[in-house]
């Protein structure tokens, strides 16, 4: 980064690491401390600091036989799931603002973060009662249906532990066999539905998104206030209405149609 565009609020070895990588990206075959030292203008030592804990975190890897960085699979990675999610929004959009008209309710996607479910994009509704947005935010993904359609197809090993990692870090940890219950029910009929989990009053239906591969890549999740959500208009309408439009968005990533 040019130090003339650098401003009060730049933090010098975020910078300089992010640098490294556009650096690293530019240079496929890989460079030597001592080359990356010339190129980012930093000291021997605080480079080496630098491209080590980028290495830590898998952004960079480091050949010990030529004694070269290059960048490592971590950032194919995320670039990689940066993509597919700019990807999939594109995608949605024009499909959201259909179901938004149909039903009369706001529509969102939504992605896994970790465990985590965020809500990228979303398309309102013109009812005068509705829930207040939630682009942005992030739920752990057992606590709704967004979530829980999103890691239904998850292996039980990865749901152990993902859940341990949680509760390593203070978090609560939901009763595993009641989930793995709830998400086998879920495997099973292609859709989730939740009442008060995000918000009091609030039901929500998810539907999940697939790639060519059969992975699922987003959550298509219609919510409303509960009255107007009431199981007959879930059952009926709402319910086939959204497996026909991610059958129609799966299929725009490779998906073969599979009825819900």
């Amino acid at each position: 980064m040019n130090a003339s565009k650098s401003t009060i609020y730049s933090v010098r070895n975020v910078d300089k690491a992010l640098e490294l990588l556009e650096l690293l990206a530019d240079h496929t075959e890989g460079l030597s401390l001592t080359q990356l030292v010339t190129c980012i203008d930093l000291s021997k030592n605080r480079t080496f600091r630098v491209v080590t804990t980028l290495c830590e975190r898998g952004l960079v890897e480091h050949d010990k036989a030529t004694g070269t960085y290059r960048l490592g699979i971590c950032s194919v990675t995320l670039a990689h799931k940066f993509l597919r999610s700019a990807n999939l929004v594109t995608h949605a959009h024009p499909i959201m603002e259909e179901i938004a008209r149909k039903h009369g309710e706001a529509v969102y996607m939504s992605v896994i973060r970790d465990d985590k479910v965020v809500f990228v994009d979303m398309v309102d509704c013109n009812q005068h009662v509705k829930a207040a947005p939630l682009v942005g935010k992030s739920f752990p993904f057992s606590t709704n249906a967004s979530g829980k359609v999103l890691k239904a197809l998850d292996s039980r090993d990865n749901l152990e532990k993902m859940l341990k990692k949680r509760g390593r870090r203070g978090a609560a940890a939901p009763d595993f066999d009641r989930l793995e219950s709830e998400l086998d029910e879920i495997r099973t009929r292609g859709v989730a539905m939740d009442t008060d989990a995000l918000g009091i009053g609030i039901s929500s239906v998810a539907v999940a998104i697939k790639d060519y591969a059969g992975m699922v890549v987003g959550a298509l999740t219609l919510l409303g206030p509960s009255f107007r959500m009431l199981q007959n208009r879930l059952e009926q309408e709402i319910v086939p209405s959204l497996c026909e439009y991610a059958d129609m968005l799966s299929m725009k990533f490779g998906y073969a149609k599979a009825s819900c």
